[in-house]
């Protein structure tokens, strides 16, 4: 007589030991990303920080979380997913540095409908670098493997992490009219607007695959170019002193971000003229027919980040980014009023 074998979770199509391999996989690359204060590696049902051991003695915790939207669409069309990891981690402690936060540690969230346990493990991979880059601990993380929720291939991602910073210290602080605005280059679209993108290139008629009107290598690979990490050079400005507010370039470009840490009766004026716009923006602007105010309140135009400052200190802080590595552009000034307001053209 032949026994009946009842049904497995596996043929419901979730693979347990696929899930297991991955976690022993990106083990390294969690360890890699270990710093003061990390108690605990992968695999426990939390993780454990030592705020003490990470130097603080009077913390505010600061979290965040974010995504990296369509721009995954691109990443899982062309298979190019090194890097996507990266603009997970740069969306989470990029907003953490503007509190005058240090990231301390970052878990990830990975959801799809079959595990390819090598996609996963470069997706965290990238992950971790972009961990490493920012002095943050990779701490834990869920995959979930969720059969009928997801296309085949898909996947998505989510991000959080957790910063700290000593009780009094937070930002935006000192906001006064005169403060001089320091603008770091963006390493291209970053991951906001892809929606936008994906409609432009659809007009475009171009294919993933084809070469950049813009840049080198294929319209896919340069459209992937991860978020830039702002982190280290941020928190070595404001440690230095001087440092006011931080704004973070996302969706809603300069000109809805900005007066997020903009103190009310105050707003910013920028020259337009200060910088050029990187040929990604305007190739995006051009073919979409795009008006510059829509193209200011939507892409971050190749400012990443912006930083209010004493005008006294001004020189030395914009000496001191360029010294950690960034492209630094005076932007213009606070002044009395609201919002933004631009001169110069950028078109």
């Amino acid at each position: 007589m032949t026994s009946k074998t009842g049904l497995t979770y596996a043929d419901a199509g979730v693979d347990i030991d696929a899930g297991n391999s991955l976690v022993e996989r990106i083990k390294p690359a969690a360890k890699r990303t270990a710093r003061s204060g990390t108690v605990s590696g992968l695999g426990g049902f939390g993780a454990l920080f030592d705020l003490k051991a990470a130097g603080y003695s009077d913390p505010i915790l600061v979290a965040a979380t974010d995504g990296v939207g369509t721009k995954l669409r691109i990443a899982i069309d062309t298979g190019v997913v090194d890097t996507i990891g990266i603009d997970l981690v740069a969306m989470c402690v990029n907003d953490l540095v503007c509190q005058g936060a240090e990231p301390l540690f970052f878990l990830d969230y990975f959801a799809t409908g079959k595990l390819d346990v090598d996609q996963a493990t470069r997706i965290v991979e990238g992950i971790a670098s972009g961990c490493e880059a920012s002095g943050c601990a990779l701490v834990g993380g869920e995959t979930a493997e969720m059969p009928g929720m997801y296309h085949k291939g898909d996947f998505d991602l989510a991000g959080f992490a957790v910063g700290a910073m000593e009780r009094g210290t937070a930002l935006p602080d000192g906001v006064v009219e005169g403060d001089v605005l320091l603008g770091l280059s963006s390493d291209g679209v970053h991951s906001n607007g892809y929606s936008f993108v994906r409609k432009v290139v659809e007009l475009s008629g171009l294919a993933w695959d084809a070469p950049a009107p813009f840049a080198e290598g294929t319209l896919g690979q340069a459209l992937l170019v991860p978020t830039r990490l702002y982190v280290k050079p941020s928190l070595a400005a404001i440690r230095a002193g001087g440092v006011h507010a931080l704004a973070h370039i996302t969706g809603g470009g300069l000109t809805e971000n900005l007066p997020r840490v903009l103190p009310e009766g105050l707003g910013a004026r920028i020259d337009l003229g200060a910088w050029t716009l990187p040929p990604v923006f305007r190739w995006l602007a051009e073919t979409a027919g795009m008006a510059e105010a829509e193209l200011l309140k939507t892409f971050n135009c190749g400012i990443g980040m912006i930083l209010s400052v004493s005008a006294e200190r001004a020189d030395a802080l914009e000496a001191l980014l360029t010294a950690e590595g960034e492209s630094v552009t005076r932007l213009g000034r606070i002044e009395a009023g609201s919002g933004v307001a631009y001169e110069g053209r950028l078109l």
